[in-house]
């Protein structure tokens, strides 16, 4: 019998009602099993789901490392504890990022090997598969040791999740030249053109983003974030200066009219909530980070890429990846 993804029902802009609504679509069209953790007099109704009650959450301002001490029976916490007893097969919040990696890092742990897990992030590629950066904010300070376990285990995650065969890797720098950089990413550089069967083809820049020539790109947590939130929002001013312009006047409305079956299939594949959140690589269980913003669209596709993680086998896969006398 397939065990049940821990849904953290309190995490997020929209919780509780968005999360438990995408919750439940997972259930009806996905055919998924999840299990709602959360603080029942304020969840309302849980529409039928089962529900492992806690007393106490975990708010998306509250500094992650001592809530996560002092609030031992807050959703995130409880969620982080059910795949770590084996009562469900994968956690997903959209709550408080840092206290989702402190929760999920606290309760299940490390895979041997492993310097510091990072959140994969995928980044869409219209037309072909996501491209996914790592590390996108789990890691503000690195070592050039880190990025190349971090490039290691995106890349079987990109085999796992996308059944690509090579992944290409990309390290993000300020030019396409070994030379270029600050001296972690040179030192890095040179780590990963070392590294037996990781297909690393050089720096990429800033501009590569979207589309991104590679499968992979490899940073620290500051700069993946930095770049991430910077791509994001240069996305939302497009979409809004295009949907303003269309709206200037009757003949604007005519044309983007015509326009609009050209345009929709475009901004579904550059939405954030169709990409089904952000895999926390590096754990010894699964934890998909989902956007602050989720709606309950963006909560049912985070849950389908926990149920397909859980199904690949990606935390076995990955535990191959890094070997133990690597870490240092």
């Amino acid at each position: 019998m397939t065990l049940p993804i821990a849904l953290d029902a309190m995490g997020g802009d929209f919780a509780p009602g968005e999360i438990i609504a995408g919750a439940r679509r997972a259930v009806d069209e996905l055919g998924l099993s999840v299990t709602l953790v959360g603080v029942p007099h304020l969840m309302g109704d849980p529409l039928g789901l089962e529900v492992v009650a806690c007393s106490e959450v975990i708010a998306m301002d509250d500094d992650p490392a001592s809530s996560v001490r002092k609030k031992k029976d807050a959703s995130l916490v409880r969620a982080a504890e059910l795949v770590r007893d084996g009562r469900a097969s994968a956690m997903v919040s959209a709550g408080n990022t840092g206290a989702t990696m402190a929760s999920a890092l606290l309760r299940m742990g490390r895979l041997p090997g492993v310097v510091r897990p990072c959140i994969a992030t995928p980044i869409p590629n219209p037309g072909r598969t996501p491209s996914v950066l790592v590390d996108a904010g789990a890691n503000a300070e690195c070592t050039a040791e880190m990025l190349v376990q971090f490039a290691q285990m995106a890349s079987t995650y990109v085999n796992v999740h996308y059944g690509v065969a090579a992944p290409t890797v990309g390290l993000l720098s300020i030019g396409e030249e070994s030379s270029k950089g600050t001296p972690l990413v040179k030192e890095t550089h040179g780590l990963l053109t070392s590294i037996a069967g990781l297909n690393f083809v050089g720096n990429v820049e800033g501009r590569d983003l979207i589309p991104a020539p590679v499968d992979v790109i490899v940073t620290d947590g500051f700069t993946g974030n930095v770049a991430l939130k910077t791509l994001e929002g240069a996305l939302t001013f497009i979409f809004t200066t295009v949907l303003g312009v269309v709206e200037t006047n009757e003949e604007t409305r005519a044309a983007g009219r015509v326009l609009l079956d050209y345009l929709l299939p475009v901004a579904g594949e550059l939405t954030p909530e169709n990409q089904g959140g952000a895999m926390l690589l590096g754990l010894n269980g699964i934890c998909v980070i989902s956007h602050g913003s989720s709606n309950a669209t963006a909560v049912m596709n985070a849950l389908r890429v926990a149920a397909e993680m859980d199904s690949a086998g990606v935390v076995d896969k990955l535990r191959t990846t890094i070997r133990p006398d690597q870490a240092g």
